[in-house]
């Protein structure tokens, strides 16, 4: 059976879709073997989140290529965006996906990781699985600050980067390299144009202000659509579910006299978390999953 890595670098770019566009060839030119499976672009967030499938050293060139491009194409001095960022890329997971163990993962992002640091002088954090301490797991905490007070934070000694410089890239910032589990990244859009009613509904439903154990969240403005958003990070479908989380949101929403206008996914989602949603909402009496045609199709053909 073929090792299948899952690779999702988010660039800090969502407007300029020839440039989005150019960033992923050169990943998929530089590495025969890796496929672009999806990408998704955001003007208000200014941010990409691009999804690839390979394996091992593939992924580690394709990266290293994305990471060049995006390095030539964007400059963090000058980029505005809704979305919190360190980086012209600001994270690289790699997610085990078939044939494949968290270990190799985390090995891959550290492989990565010391070759952007050595190629283009970029400081390079890990996080998650890959992470060198319990207080570099969470993205958000490596974040903290963004570009803008990347310099001043790496004064700190605590904050000497894993690899590279311990000062930001000029242009570039810092890049976020580590390995997790799938994660849905899941935002609601709310009637309003108010960042505090989005911001008090985030704080709700996320671990770290007390609501649900596997949900990071915060308030989006969408300065194009004069809407705010929940942007939501799932880091367990299957312990915390999209149905849930959606109906939580919404009740909060109803709290402060809003209503939900919709929800998107942002890049690929596991189907069992939509087979799951569909089963909460028809009130299905069993497991639905067994039951879809395309599943057994693929059974036949196997």
């Amino acid at each position: 059976m073929a090792r299948l890595i899952e690779c999702i670098p988010n660039v800090s770019e969502g407007r300029r879709e020839d440039v989005v566009a150019a960033i992923a060839a050169a990943a998929v030119k530089a590495a025969p073997g890796v496929v672009l499976l999806d990408r998704t672009s955001d003007p208000d967030h200014n941010r990409s989140v691009l999804t690839f499938l390979g394996d091992g050293e593939p992924l580690v060139a394709a990266m290293t290529a994305l990471v060049e491009a995006s390095l030539g194409a964007i400059d963090l001095r000058t980029h505005k965006g809704a979305h919190p960022r360190l980086g012209a890329v600001d994270v690289i997971p790699f997610v085990p996906v078939r044939g494949a163990t968290a270990a190799e993962c985390v090995s891959l992002a550290k492989a990565l990781g010391k070759t952007l640091a050595e190629r283009f002088g970029l400081p390079v954090f890990l996080y998650e699985d890959a992470a060198s301490s319990a207080e570099r797991q969470n993205l958000a905490t490596i974040r903290k600050g963004e570009f803008e007070g990347l310099a001043k934070k790496m004064q700190d000694p605590a904050w000497k980067p894993d690899f590279g410089p311990s000062a930001p890239h000029a242009s570039g910032g810092a890049v976020v390299v580590g390995a997790r589990a799938p994660l849905i990244a899941y935002n609601v859009n709310l009637a309003t144009a108010d960042l505090a009613v989005a911001d008090r509904i985030a704080k709700a439903i996320r671990h770290l202000s007390g609501g649900y154990r596997f949900v990071k969240a915060m308030g989006v403005k969408l300065e194009a659509r004069g809407q705010v958003q929940v942007s939501i990070n799932m880091t367990n479908f299957e312990k915390t579910p999209l149905h849930r989380v959606f109906e939580t949101v919404k009740s909060e929403a109803e709290r402060h006299g809003v209503a939900v206008v919709g929800s998107e996914i942002v890049g690929l989602v596991p189907q069992a978390a939509l087979v799951a949603a569909a089963g909460h909402y028809l009130r299905l009496e069993s497991d639905p999953g067994p039951q879809v045609l395309e599943n057994k199709l693929l059974e036949r053909l196997a």
